[in-house]
């Protein structure tokens, strides 16, 4: 069912499952994603295949779906000769999309749908969003990421995902970003080493949040299981807010192939010590497929 709670109300009362990895879910199902526009292009051609991968997340056990929108710009839409307003309705479709896998899902527990919003790095498709530093002002920054943002929150998602941020400056323009629109906003960096892929220091990061009303939850995803631990306690000191983690698998990224390398590091036990650390919102990002979903919702019911 669609929720009678606001995800905030549930993030007070306990712990929520995420989903997992849109990308792998796709390329599982044999959808070819070696394009700029990654798993948004779906949106234009397949999106059937969107809500069927919504789907297996929610029978698997997630309670939140987080759409496809990741890597959908008004730029990175342009760049493939789709205009503004095609590309809003594009937006807007990936929110639908969720909610109409919410619908199929038949579940008698709530379900929520996060609107994606990923980092100016996503859209130039060249890996920057693991770095930063692109060279653009906080002002520069906000007036790439409102356009989208305000499609997004019209299309009424429970919740915005600010995910991926590899740099509190550009943390800080979505955060001027978010005001105002009337939805409610979780906040994730990429991190390395206790460090946001940018270099600034975590608390620094998660401190820019911390007096932000619209901000429900902070946290970190895409990143290795194994930072996940010291990001979590740094966000729930520094913020007093609920944490939210969904890590990736432990592979790495290679952007100039386009491929995942190294092997798997995640596990469904990993959760328990990320709830510990104060994470309210748990599961898995590239790589983190329904299975290993389903392993975080068995544990935490069991919690």
């Amino acid at each position: 069912m669609t929720s009678t709670i606001t995800l905030a109300e549930a993030l007070a009362a306990g712990t929520v499952v995420l989903d997992g990895g849109m990308s792998n879910q796709l390329e599982s199902a044999g959808h070819d994603l070696s394009d700029e526009l990654w798993s948004a292009r779906l949106l234009a051609e397949q999106p059937e295949a969107i809500t069927e991968a919504h789907l297996a997340y929610f029978r698997a056990g997630a309670d939140v779906a987080i759409t496809s929108s990741y890597q959908a710009t008004f730029e990175g839409f342009e760049k493939r000769g789709i205009g503004h307003d095609r590309a809003a309705e594009l937006m807007t479709l990936s929110v639908e999309l969720a909610r109409e896998a919410a619908r199929r899902a038949r579940a008698s527990r709530p379900l929520w749908v996060a609107a994606s919003a990923g980092p100016y790095g996503a859209m130039l498709a060249d890996g920057s969003e693991y770095r930063g530093r692109y060279g653009l002002t906080v002002d520069e920054l906000e007036r790439f990421h409102r356009p989208r943002l305000e499609v997004l929150a019209a299309a009424r998602p429970d919740v915005l995902a600010l995910e991926t941020v590899p740099d509190a400056d550009e943390a800080a323009a979505l955060l001027r970003a978010v005001r105002g629109l009337g939805v409610p906003a979780w906040l994730t960096y990429s991190v390395a080493g206790g460090r946001t892929h940018a270099g600034q220091s975590l608390e620094e990061a998660f401190a820019l949040a911390a007096d932000v009303d619209e901000v429900i939850a902070v946290g970190v995803n895409c990143c290795a299981p194994e930072d996940v631990d010291t990001a979590a306690a740094t966000a729930a000191r520094v913020t007093g807010k609920p944490v939210v983690v969904y890590p990736n698998s432990g592979e790495t990224w290679d952007a100039e192939a386009r491929a995942w390398t190294g092997r798997s590091r995640f596990t469904a036990d990993q959760v328990t010590g990320w709830q510990q650390a104060g994470a309210r919102l748990i599961g898995g990002c590239c790589r983190v497929g329904p299975e290993a979903i389903s392993g975080i919702a068995g544990t935490l019911g069991a919690a």
